[in-house]
């Protein structure tokens, strides 16, 4: 008995559905779009802090939207979604604690040197 597919069956068409692709084509246009804005402010503006926080910003907003697309969290439940943004914000927190103490650190340790 041999089984029918409707004509929607992407294994009979080769094609991917239009909704799809749709999606696809919008995921690759803001990528595009935030990393050419990351560019910009990475030849094109004074090296300095107010620099590379602005392209911090850019590269967190598109890994999270990278996280959100291809790993799926934002079909995900809260919860879920939670329990992965807090430990991550704070990772974030720890890694400028560690640099403000560190550079701190450094200046008190070259000082007393000379």
């Amino acid at each position: 008995m041999a089984m029918h597919h409707s004509d929607n069956d992407m294994h009979q068409t080769g094609e991917i559905p239009k909704a799809q692709t749709k999606a696809i084509w919008k995921t690759f246009a803001i990528l595009v779009g935030i990393t050419a804005l990351e560019f910009v402010f990475a030849f094109f503006m004074d090296p300095g802090t107010a620099r590379n926080v602005i392209f911090i910003i850019l590269t967190l907003f598109k890994a999270f939207y990278i996280v959100a697309e291809f790993m799926h969290l934002k079909h995900e439940t809260k919860s879920l979604i939670w329990s992965i943004i807090i430990p991550f914000a704070l990772i974030i927190w720890l890694m400028v604690a560690l640099i403000s103490e560190g550079s701190y650190y450094y200046e008190s340790v070259t000082n007393f040197f000379r």
